[in-house]
């Protein structure tokens, strides 16, 4: 995979609501039992970005951006 780090505030705030949009309403988010509003989880998300526990990561191969936890192990070796 060639994927390299995106920082979030590098994106214009239209592309990042967009890249996290898009993030949070893929099928397989899975927030438990309860109910949660999709101005929530974007919220979640972007404060996740700005903290530097998750991040934006764009693979050139398949031309998708994804978001991974910092720490995820996916990520050595390859940003």
């Amino acid at each position: 995979m060639k994927a390299v780090r995106i920082p979030y505030d590098h994106l214009s705030p239209e592309a990042l609501e967009g890249v996290v949009e898009e993030f949070v309403t893929r099928d397989g988010t899975d927030y438990g039992e309860r109910e949660v509003s999709l101005e929530t989880k974007i919220n979640q998300v972007m404060d996740q970005l700005r903290t530097g526990t998750a991040v934006i990561v764009f693979d050139a191969e398949s031309e998708t951006c994804n978001i991974f936890r910092a720490n995820d192990p996916v990520l050595k070796g390859i940003i």
